[in-house]
């Protein structure tokens, strides 16, 4: 996974275990997983949703996040991440990358640690 949280990427085993995020050794079976999966071009389905409305400073209020199921040749991964716009469970989302998740300038800790992007999850018609 990179450092600036631009990618998506989940990971495989030899056995063929997938996990969202990578981990250096299978949560399933203990090999190392040595294939990854890019999922920022799929669409996933919404299994279940929050919203928060007491944020911290510099997040979103309300902040809606998602538990979300990609379907990798027959297999489901999860992602947790925010959303777009309100969903429903069972909707159909795609992960699109913002610059931004959180407002640098609405934050009380330094600029720089709050500058980052990532991928949310938007509602696909």
């Amino acid at each position: 996974m990179s450092d600036d949280g631009s990618d998506l990427t989940a990971h495989r085993c030899p056995n063929g275990h997938l996990t969202y995020p990578g981990h250096g050794r299978c949560p399933d079976c203990g090999e190392p997983q040595t294939e990854t999966v890019d999922l920022s071009e799929r669409t996933a389905e919404v299994l279940t949703w929050t919203e928060s409305v007491a944020t911290p400073s510099g997040v979103r209020a309300p902040n809606t996040l998602a538990i979300v199921a990609f379907d990798v040749d027959g297999q489901t991964v999860r992602a947790l991440g925010g959303t777009t716009a309100a969903v429903e469970i069972g909707d159909t989302v795609e992960p699109v990358y913002v610059d931004q998740l959180r407002d640098p300038e609405a934050s009380l800790r330094a600029r720089e640690s709050q500058d980052w992007g990532g991928f949310r999850f938007e509602p696909v018609e």
